[in-house]
Parts: structure tokens; C-alpha cells; sequence
């Protein structure tokens, strides 16, 4: 055995086949020992470990691999991409092989290909054996969880590194938020049509934008609200009718408070209204640049007190969703019947002039906000630490009803540290309630809230979409073609802003028992994009995903990318796979919510199982495979853009000098 190691390393040394893997990538590492590689071991902190005298560590290797020693339970990868529990183990695997019908025989012929890739003969005691071998030298191929922890001596070494620093322009909430806004620099594109709005609380210039748009936006809300219940309540109905336009809401089981600025039977001020209405059509002026040689402030911040406008839009917000919440999919045993708000003291009345004014002012304010779509009737924003992921930080804010507008944050939305607020007052507190000292206002960033999503059995779901960068100058990106849909564990309501319902995170959403009503809905709450496909096709949309979703998906990665590559630290030979995390509006366009770098490669469901697998061995064969045979199959890779070079300025043998005299001091 020790004979066969040292020519195995031999030839490795000979063929720059050395790797390290700092991190759980059990895949990774199966798969470049079956390509002959050899793993050179790295300690957790990332410095060089104190060897023993070689004698005795070598004795002891020698010892294990004639055949001593308890076999590893690791994770071993079957001929098709598949983590396994290796031959030694006694424990079951932790989810059933995938039996999907619609992928099998999709690449059968090149499974066949890969039948010896992902199997190794060899036991763990000659790899250990190997790694003893080789740990004087430098690694060739380095898979990290993060650059931080390897020797920084090192790292400059490795040829190949599958990390990239400095990402914090484009894989952080506020970084990518400042990225994002000088895209017009590099592309004549909105980002708006692509990203909910967002900002930088700690800039004071994006919270006094952050105000005026929150205060917009309630008007907007306020005339949605007026328009839908005139629709919903004909003159003289006491109570709405059991189908609402926003389905899957209810009454929260909270107790909320009654206001007291109303008397029974008292109509909505039509002065709020004719408010609304005003602040609207000075905002499409603005839109329309009419503002243009106006010396005063914005109209929008000075035509109306906007602290009483908003408290009243929260009692009319508070008492509409109340009112018509009807329950649909997420009603339980002990809900409480809707209440009318003819009969606790508010009646919504338009004016027929009112009424023609509105649809005109929303169809118009349509045509120059592409997020018009997005909004609801609400006001919902969410609140997010800047620089976390999966659901990670902490948030302050009072304690309250779970009601959105019945005062207060819900406190099972104060841990993890993602708020949704729908109160400008609770959105400027929590942004000052960082607990972690320094105190940064920057910790947070204020995201508006996609009330309007596309709901798969009325529960919300985020789709995670790989995609791979090769090389940032020239930019070189490639598309994933296999992507997988995350589901939340409760259906999808407005009424009730708790986690369950509303975050889609893997890491989330396993700390809460699934609770659906719907058969339906996967009990391990993922999906794959084949499942979602089959899905569009029998709702009559089966296009939507090649011809909507899709294209605006890899359009927004794209100018995501553009946006942020000066601020990147590119590094020749190393490579990334990032996780882009998209929400689909009704209308099936996709939004990209954030852009992780290192994504978990750890099996949540058999779907995650297989296609983890998949994306890091067609990655492997991407950037070290295709080194050697460019016709070599990528998988499910797809070039998605890859930047034509850029000629230098000066030409080759170009003479530049400087002509003068030099002169004198008198």
C-alpha cells in the first residue's frame, strides 16, 4: 500500500493533481480523488499543523491501511451525482434516492460517461495516506468555504481557487443595493425593472428618499383600497362577499385595538381621498419632469401634513384588511367571522369623479413605475441586516400584535433579524436599534415588499438559480439550466407577517413544522425547476418559464454582475459558483432579492440531493476538465455571456516622450 501511495503521489506531484477542500464538500472531494487527485489536508484555522516524526506518522498510516481502523460514515457520490453513505456505514441515508420520471434518460448518455467519475476503490486509509505524503506541498486546486480561514501565505500559491475576495459590491444586501444604482453607468437598463427598491438607511440621503417613497406609496395604497372596495361593497352591503381580489387572507387571531377617531356609521373623509389624489398627480408630474426649473421642495414632501395623512391610512388599512379577511387556505379551528367596517364605523365612499380619477391616475403612474405591480394595498417593507444571510442578525423594534397595522413589531419577526413593518415611525426605530456595538445605521437596509407574488398553492416560494464565473475581465459567466424552488411551511397571508409565511430560506423555514392544508404542497417544501414547469403548463402558462422567467432571470444576474465587477477582486485561475435567490410576481416576472456567494451545497430534500450533486460536478468539469478537452460535456452549464477582450489603447512599439528644458533659478 505504501508503494502503490507513493506512485500514485508521484504521478499527482507530475501532473499538478493536488487539491485541498476546506469545508463540508464530501462530492468534491470524491470526485477529484476518482480523477486521480490527491488531497493535501489543511487544518481548520488554516495554518500548517505540527507533524509528527515521520517514522512514527508514517507507522501509523501503515497500520490503518493494512487494514485497521473503523470505516468513515462520509457521504459517498454514486455513479450519477448522487451523496450516498458509503459501503462501511450502518446509518440509513438521510433522504430516498430521487425517483423523478421527468428527468430520467434527460442525460443518460452522459450518466453513462460518468459512471467510473464519481466511484473510488480505494478505501480512506490510502487517501490518508497520500494527504500524510504530500503535506509539504502546495496545493494545485483549492474548494474553500471562505479565503479567510486558508494561510494567506499560501493562498497566493494555489493555481486554482474556487473563491473570489472582496464580493461584498455584489453579495451583500447593501452592497449590491449601491451597486445596482450606478447601473445606468454601464447599461442603458432600470434597475427597478429587475430589483425592489431598496436602501441604505445609514445614508441620510437614501432615508429622506426611503420617507418620500413610503409616504408615496401610502397614497398609491390608500387609492388601490377606495377603488377595490367600491368594486367589493355595493350600496347597502353589509358584508363582502366571500371572494376577494387578494386571496388567502383572514382575521388575525390578535386582539386589536379599536380606534377611536371614528363614530358608527361614519364615512372615510373624503378629504383623505381628494389627498391621495392630489399627492398622486404631483408625483406623476415630477415623473414627467413638469418639476424641472422648480425652485421649492419635492410637492410630494409639502402639500398635505403628511403625519396625519399616514395615521389615517393605518386605521383605513387596519380596518379594510380586517374586514375582508376571509380566510381562504390558511384558516384553522377558531377563527373569528369577518367583520363589516359599515358596522364598526368606516364606509368607504367614492364619488363618481373620484372613482374615474383614480383608475386614470393608477393606469398612468402604471406606465412609469415598473413596481406598481409589486405593491399591494398595505405599505409592506421589509427591514434587512446588510451583510447577513439565511435569515442571520438581529433586529430590535417594541413587541406587538402579529396584525400588520395593529401597532408594534411581531416579535417572531424580530428573530432572525428580517422585520417587515408596514409603519414609516417602526422602520426609522429599528434602524437605530442595532445592538451590536459600534452602532452602524448602515447595518440596514429597507427593502419595499413584494405584496403581489406568485403563489403555488397559495404558499410563497422563492426559486434559488445557479450560475458560475469564470473570469471577470473579460467577464465570462455561465447559466445554470437546473434551478430549485424553496417553499414556505405556512400559506401565504398578509394578515399574519410571521417567517413561516413569508421567508423562504432553507434555514428558516426547517425550524417550523410544516402546516398546510393542501396535499399539494412537497412536505419537504422543495421543488425542482422540472416539477415547477409542469406546474405552469397546468395552469395554460407552460411558456412562461422559457420565455419570461428564464430570460429575466439570466438578465438580472447579468447586470448584477456589470454593475459590480470594479469593485470585485479578480483573481486569474479561480472561479466562483454563486446562488441567486429570485421572487416571481404575478405576472411570472422574476425579482432578484439577493446574490450569495459559497451557497449551501448541503441536502435539504432528495431534489436538493440530487442536484447539489449535479452543479458541483458539472462545475469540476467546467473549469478543470474542460482545461484539458474544451468538447468535454459542462453538463447543465450554458455560456451565458462571456465579454469580447479589449484592445489596449497604446500600440506595441508606440514612443511617448516628454519634450522641455529644464530652468533656472536666478
Amino acid at each position: 500500500r505504501l508503494r502503490k501511495a507513493r506512485l500514485r503521489v508521484e504521478k499527482a506531484i507530475k501532473e499538478k493533481k493536488i487539491f485541498a477542500v476546506q469545508g463540508p464538500y464530501p462530492v468534491i472531494r470524491r470526485l477529484l480523488r476518482a480523477r486521480g487527485w490527491v488531497e493535501r489536508k489543511l487544518p481548520r484555522n488554516g495554518r500548517q499543523p505540527k507533524q509528527q516524526p515521520g517514522d512514527q506518522k508514517k507507522q501509523q498510516l501503515e497500520e490503518r491501511a493494512s487494514g485497521g481502523g473503523e470505516e468513515q460514515g462520509a457521504a459517498a457520490l454514486s455513479p450519477r451525482g448522487e451523496a450516498q453513505p458509503s459501503s462501511g456505514t450502518t446509518e440509513p441515508p438521510l433522504h430516498p434516492r430521487p425517483r423523478d420520471k421527468e428527468n430520467k434518460g434527460e442525460r443518460e448518455d452522459e450518466d453513462k460517461k460518468e459512471d467510473k467519475e464519481g466511484c473510488s476503490e480505494d478505501s480512506d486509509d490510502i487517501h490518508e495516506l497520500m494527504s500524510f505524503l504530500v503535506q509539504d506541498q502546495v496545493p494545485n486546486f483549492l474548494w474553500t468555504i471562505r479565503l479567510s480561514s486558508i494561510d494567506q501565505e499560501l493562498l497566493p500559491r494555489i493555481e486554482v481557487v474556487n473563491r473570489y475576495p472582496r464580493l461584498s459590491a455584489l453579495c451583500t444586501k447593501e452592497g449590491l443595493c449601491q451597486s445596482l444604482q450606478n447601473l445606468l453607468w454601464f447599461e442603458q437598463v432600470d434597475f427597478n425593472t429587475f430589483f425592489p427598491r431598496c436602501y441604505r438607511l445609514g445614508i441620510m440621503d437614501e432615508q429622506e428618499a426611503f420617507i418620500e417613497d413610503f409616504r408615496l406609496t401610502a397614497a398609491r395604497s390608500l387609492l388601490r383600497l377606495a377603488l377595490q372596495k367600491v368594486r367589493d361593497w355595493p350600496a347597502g352591503t353589509e358584508q363582502p362577499p366571500e371572494s376577494e381580489e387578494v386571496p388567502g387572507w383572514r382575521r388575525s387571531h390578535a386582539s386589536l385595538p379599536m380606534p377611536s377617531t371614528a363614530g358608527p356609521r361614519s364615512p372615510l373623509c373624503p378629504e383623505l381621498v381628494e389627498e391621495a389624489l392630489e399627492v398622486c398627480e404631483q408625483h406623476l408630474g415630477v415623473l414627467g419632469h413638469q418639476d424641472i426649473d422648480r425652485n421649492t421642495p419635492s410637492p410630494c414632501r409639502t402639500c398635505i401634513d403628511w403625519d396625519r395623512f399616514l395615521q389615517e391610512y393605518y386605521r383605513v388599512a387596519q380596518w379594510v384588511l380586517v374586514g375582508t379577511g376571509t380566510g381562504g387556505n390558511d384558516g384553522g379551528a377558531g377563527a373569528e367571522p369577518p367583520a363589516s367596517p359599515h358596522s364598526e364605523g368606516i364606509r368607504l365612499a367614492l364619488s363618481r369623479e373620484q372613482r374615474e380619477r383614480c383608475q386614470d391616475l393608477l393606469q398612468r403612474l402604471e406606465e412609469k413605475l415598473p413596481q406598481l405591480g409589486i405593491e399591494g394595498n398595505l405599505n409592506i417593507w421589509i427591514l434587512k441586516p446588510s451583510a447577513k444571510s439565511r435569515g442571520r442578525g438581529k433586529a430590535g423594534g417594541s413587541t406587538g400584535h402579529t396584525h400588520p397595522h395593529a401597532g408594534g413589531v411581531p416579535p417572531s419577526l424580530c428573530c432572525p433579524g428580517i422585520v417587515c413593518a408596514t409603519r414609516l415611525e417602526e422602520v426609522l426605530e429599528l434602524s437605530q436599534s442595532c445592538t451590536v456595538p459600534p452602532a452602524r445605521v448602515c447595518e440596514w437596509v429597507v427593502q419595499k415588499y413584494v405584496e403581489r407574488p406568485l403563489t403555488i398553492f397559495n404558499t410563497k416560494f422563492d426559486i434559488r438559480q445557479w450560475f458560475l464565473v469564470t473570469d471577470w475581465k473579460p467577464l465570462t459567466v455561465w447559466f445554470y439550466r437546473d434551478c430549485y424552488l424553496r417553499f414556505c411551511s405556512r400559506p401565504f397571508s398578509l394578515c399574519h407577517l410571521e417567517p413561516a409565511r413569508h421567508l423562504c430560506n432553507v434555514s428558516i423555514q426547517k425550524r417550523y413544522k410544516t402546516s398546510q392544508p393542501d396535499p399539494r404542497v412537497p412536505p419537504d417544501k422543495i421543488w425542482s425547476n422540472k416539477q415547477f414547469q409542469a406546474h405552469l403548463a397546468r395552469l395554460g402558462r407552460a411558456n412562461a418559464w422559457q420565455q419570461v422567467i428564464v430570460p429575466g432571470m439570466k438578465a438580472a444576474i447579468l447586470n448584477a454582475l456589470r454593475c459590480a465587477r470594479d469593485q470585485v477582486g479578480s483573481r486569474k485561475g479561480s472561479f466562483e459558483l454563486f446562488g441567486a435567490d429570485f421572487l416571481i410576481g404575478e405576472d411570472f416576472q422574476p425579482w432578484l432579492l439577493e446574490i450569495n456567494s459559497c451557497p449551501t451545497m448541503s441536502p435539504s430534500s432528495a431534489v436538493t440531493r440530487r442536484l447539489c450533486a449535479n452543479v458541483q460536478r458539472d462545475t469540476l468539469r467546467l473549469v478543470l476538465d474542460r482545461k484539458d478537452d474544451p468538447s468535454c460535456s459542462i453538463g447543465a452549464f450554458e455560456l451565458l455571456y462571456k465579454e469580447a477582450p479589449v484592445s489596449s489603447c497604446l500600440t506595441v512599439g508606440q514612443r511617448l516622450m516628454v519634450r522641455g528644458c529644464s530652468l533656472k533659478m536666478s
